[in-house]
This record gives C-alpha cells, structure tokens and sequence, in this order.
C-alpha cells in the first residue's frame, strides 16, 4: 500500500503539506494542492482515515448523492425506486447509507466538498443525475479518493463504476418498433437536454435508426419537460407520422398536444413510468427498472470497495405498453 511519505517525496513536498491537503487546510497554495492531488491519483493512494474504514469488517457509509428534479412532482417515481432500490440492497449488505441532495453541496467548492464528505464518515458515493455542468463532481470522481459509482452517466476508472440502461439501444428499438407498427418515414424527435450525457446516448440511437431506415427526423429538445414538448408537438406534429418522445413526460406531452390539435399521431416514450398508464392512450416505451438499476449501483460499491476495480454495469431494459389495468392495484 502507498504511504504518505511516497506521496510527498513523488510531489516534491513535505509529509506535512500532504496532510494539511489531504485535510483541506486553507493556508496551501492552488499550486501545491495540484501537486499533491495529482500524486494521490497517480500513485492510488488511500488516506489512512479511509483505509482503515475499506478494511473493517463494517463498510465505510455510503451517500447517496441525487440531483431531485425540481420542475416537476411527475417524475418523483423515478427518484424514490432510485432510493428505494438503493436502502434495500445496502440493508441487505449491511451498509448504512445516507442521503445528500445536491442543493446540500450547492456553491461548495472541491476542497469544502471533500471535507464535508469527510466530516459525515462518507468515503463512497452513489451519483444520480450527473450532468456535463456539475464539473466540482467530476473533478472529485477523477481525483479517485473516494469510490464512486455514477448512474446514468460515462464515468468509469479504477475506484468507480457506472450503472445504466444501454441508452442508444434502447432509444433505437422503441423508435424501431414504432416505425415498424405504424409505416412511418417522417419522424419528429423530442430530445432530452441538449449535451446531456443520456441526450447524446439516445440521439445515437434514434439516428442509427434513421440511417438504417432512410427516416427524415427532425430533432427538437424538450429539455424532457412535458410543456416544451407539448409546444414542439403543436408546432411540429402536423408534418410527423410519428413523434418519439426521450422520456415518458415529454410524450404525455406530446400526446395531448396531438389530441388538442385534433391529429391522430403515433407517440413513444422512455422510461416506464406509472403516470403513462394514466393517460388514457396506450404508448409504447422503454421500461427501466430504477429499482434494479440502484440495487446494481450498490453491487458495485461494495465491490470496489472490496478493492475490485471500476467497470460500466449495463441494466437490460424492455418495451411495454402501459395499460391502466396494470398500474391499478
């Protein structure tokens, strides 16, 4: 195991000045902690404080750090199956857990970020909603201090893995299956945010699908919000024979600006969320299981926290119609 005076003597630095980085002292220059921090990751090397807490029989608490959706109250199924998923099978690997919004860590910077962390007895964390603008995060990930899992998103290095559907498959069957049911040729697309890690996945698939099929697809983004995309719908939906929704709530949407306008258009969704079954028209949509996806993100925590490295962890999805018979209890 790395010690802390190889840390030093790689950065150049005393065993002292490793410390007060280590610890987020505020009289270090931005220069020497880039030193030190870039000997850390190199070497891999593991605080005692950490060490010592990986090689108890008891795991080292684990958060779980989730980006809630503040727009809507529609989504929040998708938020508690995460945490659900996640209290189960930590209960069941006897690991405590503990649950951190971002809005907790809003304006932190890395060094305040990594010391709260510290401070909670926290050295693993699940990520949920991670986005390309959420850079503190992706600057504590890299440094690879903690063990991270991420889900939903592309981060994979030795102390952390991710956990996701296969986006562009996904997005590529249910459109398939669309096309294929209804004939179609002209496709309207309703993307999710514009850069955002699953918005790139699932655009892969659906201009695959276009390639394959010679499709004409006009893309929009949503911003998977069901009022932008009942507006692209109303503006848009007349020239589609079919709309392909990135998520469930923009294809409800969808859908109900069709029914204003009095179209009848084909509409498909992404997610597998209960609200689908309630709106009176069966669509066809991925189904993820959130539940399963969470207990998985915990199978990896402990196996890197067991010393095995990072790794991406895909989840199988599937296709269904959502019938209000089968939501109902």
């Amino acid at each position: 195991m790395v010690t802390i005076k190889e840390v030093a003597d790689y950065a150049g630095v005393a065993i002292s000045t490793v410390s007060k980085v280590l610890n987020n002292y505020p009289n270090v220059s931005e220069t020497t902690k880039k030193k030190v921090r870039k000997a850390i990751d190199e070497l891999h090397y593991v605080p005692n404080t950490i060490a010592a807490a990986l090689s108890s029989k008891q795991y080292a608490r684990v958060g779980l750090v989730v980006n809630l959706n503040t727009q809507t109250q529609a989504i929040d199924e998708i938020t508690m199956q995460y945490l659900s998923g996640a209290m189960n099978k930590a209960r069941e690997k006897n690991i405590e857990v503990v649950t951190i919004f971002y809005s907790m860590l809003e304006g932190m910077k890395l060094d305040e970020i990594v010391r709260y962390f510290q401070s909670q007895s926290i050295f693993a964390m699940i990520f949920y909603g991670l986005s390309k603008e959420d850079e503190v995060f992706h600057q504590l990930i890299n440094m690879q201090m903690f063990k991270c899992v991420v889900v939903d998103a592309p981060f994979v290095n030795e102390n952390t893995s991710s956990v996701w559907v296969d986006n562009a498959k996904a997005q590529y069957d249910v459109a398939k299956r669309a096309v294929i049911d209804d004939n179609s040729k002209n496709i309207l697309y309703i993307a999710g945010k514009k850069n955002g890690y699953v918005t790139d996945c699932r655009l892969e698939g659906i201009k695959e699908l276009a390639r394959e099929k010679d499709l004409k697809v006009k893309i929009c983004y949503g911003d998977f919000s069901e009022l932008k995309a009942r507006n692209i719908a109303m503006e848009y939906g007349r020239e589609a024979d079919l709309i392909v929704c990135a998520s469930d709530l923009m294809a409800i949407g969808a859908m109900n600006a069709c029914i204003d306008i009095d179209i009848f258009r084909p509409v498909c969704g992404f997610d597998g969320i209960t609200l689908m079954g309630y709106v009176g028209k069966q669509m066809l949509t991925v189904k993820q299981n959130f539940y399963r996806i969470s207990q998985v993100a915990v199978e990896e925590i402990c196996l890197l926290l067991s010393g095995e490295k990072g790794r991406s962890r895909i989840v199988e999805h599937r296709l269904v119609k959502l019938y209000y018979q089968d939501i109902i209890c």
